[in-house]
């Protein structure tokens, strides 16, 4: 089958992707209730059992809501760094010893024939990471909750054939929101998230190369909207002479409220 995923929800409300091989399921965060993300992961025909493996990218609730349950109810390891796990037992809930399993920043662990490996990442929480996923010459890369892509970033993302990339906020909805201007000033800052603009500003420099498709996630549901995250990457990307309508890469939309449709690396579409 090669290396296929699908990103149950992404957003400010909760986040979730499955990594599939045909042999070997992987869940990467559970930022839903353990109810909510069994029942995603049922419309693209997963279910809990089926999982090998959760790795969590970090303990914020959107990241983490639903881990506690679902491990204790089916068992599952949950992988992660000793800092997030000082976290997660204050957070999650007792899990259970012989599920617990440290993953420290920069390790690369395989499960199955998927190999994993971790890089750490710019954001106010304890330690957190993103992930890279290879089978073979496949790479697929999730970089969300960034204050900015440093140089390391980049360069541990840019050779993947798929990019799951924040696209936060719009930066004026964001100056012009409902919220307080300590969190904006939290969101807009280093260790914050990644605005429209920066996310195609650091495409811009990771393309074009063998990067074929780009997901843009984790949009903010008060400060952004997908129509709006499109198009201004698209805008900053076509200005530096890389086309998407010629498809020399494509953007993908993700949703807070339903599956994306599995993508298989191999595919050329």
């Amino acid at each position: 089958m090669g290396l296929r995923f699908t990103v149950l929800s992404s957003g400010s409300t909760g986040n979730a992707t499955v990594i599939d091989d045909g042999e070997t399921r992987l869940l990467v965060d559970v930022g839903l209730s353990a109810k909510r993300v069994e029942d995603l992961m049922k419309q693209r025909d997963v279910t809990a059992v089926m999982i090998n493996a959760i790795l969590v990218t970090h303990e914020h609730s959107d990241h983490i809501k639903g881990l506690g349950a679902l491990c204790r109810k089916y068992k599952l390891p949950v992988y992660a760094n000793e800092k997030t796990w000082n976290e997660l037992d204050r957070l999650s809930g007792e899990i259970e010893p012989e599920l617990r399993n440290v993953m420290d920043t920069g390790d690369t662990r395989s499960f199955g024939s998927i190999k994993v490996q971790s890089y750490g990442i710019s954001h106010d929480a304890a330690e957190p990471v993103g992930y890279c996923f290879y089978r073979g010459e496949e790479k697929l890369s999730l970089a969300t909750d960034l204050g900015y892509m440093s140089d390391k970033v980049k360069e541990q993302v840019g050779d993947s054939d798929v990019l799951v990339l924040e696209s936060n906020h719009d930066v004026d909805m964001l100056r012009m929101g409902r919220y307080p201007w300590n969190v904006k000033r939290r969101i807009l800052g280093d260790m914050g998230h990644l605005s429209n603009v920066s996310a195609g500003e650091a495409l811009c420099e990771l393309l074009p190369g063998k990067m074929r498709r780009v997901y843009l996630a984790h949009l903010s549901r008060d400060h952004n909207l997908m129509d709006i995250a499109r198009l201004t990457v698209n805008n900053i990307l076509e200005e530096h002479g890389i086309s998407v309508r010629g498809r020399q890469v494509k953007l993908m939309d993700t949703y807070y409220d339903r599956p994306t449709p599995w993508d298989v690396l191999s595919s050329r579409d």
